[in-house]
C-alpha cells in the first residue's frame, strides 16, 4: 500500500510539473494583489526591465513547485507533508500573478521552466529523504534567499509600476511565513557549504531566467 501511494505521488507531480509549465494551476483563489491599482505607462525601456524581473521570479515559483512537491513526497510526518502541499498551492497564487504580469508588459515565460522544475524536484525529493528537519530547513534557507531576491527586483523595479510592486511584496510577505513556518516546524539550521552552493545555484538560475 505504500508503494502505491508513493506511485500515486509520482504520478500527480508529474501531472502538477505539466500543469506549472505549460497551464496555470489551480490557485488558493486569492485576488492578484495589483488588480484594482491603475496599470502604468511604462517606457519600452522599463517594460523589458519589468520582463526580465517577472520572468525571473516566475521562474522562480516554477521552481518553487518542484521542489515543495518534491519533498512531499519523501516526508515521512503526514503533517509536514501537508505543511509543503499548502505552501505549493500559496506559490501557485504567486504563478498566477506573475504570469498575469509578464502578458501585461508583452514578456516571455523562461524557455528552461520544465529544467527548472524537474532540477528542484531532485533536489527537494534529496531533502526530504535526508529527514524532515533538514527538508524544513532546506525551506527555510531557499525562503530566506528568496526573501532577500525579492528586495533586490523591488529596489530596481520602475517607481511607478504599482501592479508589479503590489504582487512582489505579498510574494515577499508569504515567502517569509514559510519560511517561518518551517522554523516553527523544528527546521534545522543547514551547514554554511550548503548554504553558500544555494546561493551560488541560485544566482545561476535567476541570471539565466532573465534572459532565457
Amino acid at each position: 500500500m505504500r508503494h502505491l501511494n508513493r506511485l500515486d505521488d509520482l504520478i500527480n507531480a508529474i501531472d502538477q510539473s505539466l500543469r506549472t509549465v505549460y497551464a496555470t494551476p489551480p490557485t488558493t483563489g486569492r485576488p492578484d494583489p495589483g488588480a484594482n491599482l491603475e496599470e502604468s505607462e511604462l517606457t519600452e525601456k522599463e517594460r523589458q526591465l519589468v520582463g526580465r524581473l517577472i520572468r525571473v521570479d516566475h521562474a522562480g515559483e516554477v521552481a518553487a513547485q518542484g521542489l515543495y512537491n518534491g519533498q512531499a513526497i519523501t516526508a515521512r510526518d503526514e503533517n509536514i507533508r501537508e505543511q509543503m502541499r499548502k505552501s505549493a498551492d500559496e506559490e501557485n497564487d504567486h504563478l498566477a500573478w506573475c504570469e498575469s504580469r509578464l502578458a501585461a508588459v508583452n514578456a516571455h515565460k523562461s524557455y528552461l521552466n520544465p529544467f527548472w522544475y524537474w532540477g528542484s524536484f531532485g533536489i527537494g525529493a534529496l531533502a526530504g529523504y535526508a529527514g524532515d528537519r533538514w527538508s524544513l530547513g532546506f525551506v527555510d534557507e531557499t525562503e530566506k534567499q528568496v526573501v532577500h531576491h525579492l528586495d533586490e527586483h523591488l529596489a530596481r523595479l520602475p517607481s511607478n509600476d504599482q501592479r508589479s510592486r503590489a504582487v512582489l511584496t505579498q510574494m515577499r510577505t508569504d515567502e517569509g511565513h514559510h519560511a517561518y513556518k518551517a522554523r516553527a516546524a523544528g527546521a534545522a539550521k543547514l551547514p554554511a557549504p550548503i548554504r553558500g552552493i544555494m546561493r551560488i545555484t541560485s544566482k545561476v538560475m535567476t541570471s539565466t531566467a532573465e534572459y532565457l
